[in-house]
């Protein structure tokens, strides 16, 4: 009897678990590289940052995005450059490479009616304002990923970009 009292729930939790798991997201498709990108102090965040909702700007190091950044070598964009955005109520930041192809050359860009970040490539669509970068529509939703998601922390009045 004691055995049915343990066993039940911990097939429950077991369940739970599993059929959880399927629902999923894979945000790590696109690899791990380092990103850095400081935009601490009022007037770095004002020049290169983003402020109403649904503004976003392109940082690529390869690319020298923004063409007027100032690089130096403590800055990294990581696998295919960095999507900043603000969100709802603050900046978010992700990889800019699409997940279902996982190249650093297959960028997203950014759709002006819906801020959507699209694949020009496999058509696929994330939603990077609202939805952590989960995918919208495309391919991505089969294979479940989503754009690779970095941290955005405060910094003298301005934001620091890190992994």
């Amino acid at each position: 009897m004691r055995f049915f009292k343990f066993f039940y729930p911990l097939a429950a939790l077991l369940m739970l678990l599993m059929t959880g798991s399927c629902d999923r997201i894979d945000n790590k498709a696109v690899p791990s590289f380092v990103v850095r990108i400081d935009l601490g102090g009022f007037a770095m965040w004002n020049t290169y940052g983003v402020n109403g909702m649904g503004d976003y700007r392109i940082f690529s190091r390869e690319k020298h995005l923004p063409s007027n950044f100032p690089f130096n070598a403590n800055t990294y964009t990581g696998y295919g450059g960095v999507l900043l955005m603000m969100g709802i109520d603050a900046p978010m930041a992700y990889d800019l490479s699409c997940p279902v192809e996982s190249s650093p050359t297959i960028t997203l860009s950014i759709d002006p009616d819906n801020f959507d970040a699209v694949c020009a490539k496999c058509g696929s669509r994330f939603n990077p304002l609202t939805g952590a970068g989960g995918p919208v529509s495309g391919v991505a939703i089969n294979n479940k990923v989503g754009m690779r998601q970095y941290r955005v922390y405060p910094s003298n009045g301005g934001y620091l970009i890190t992994n």
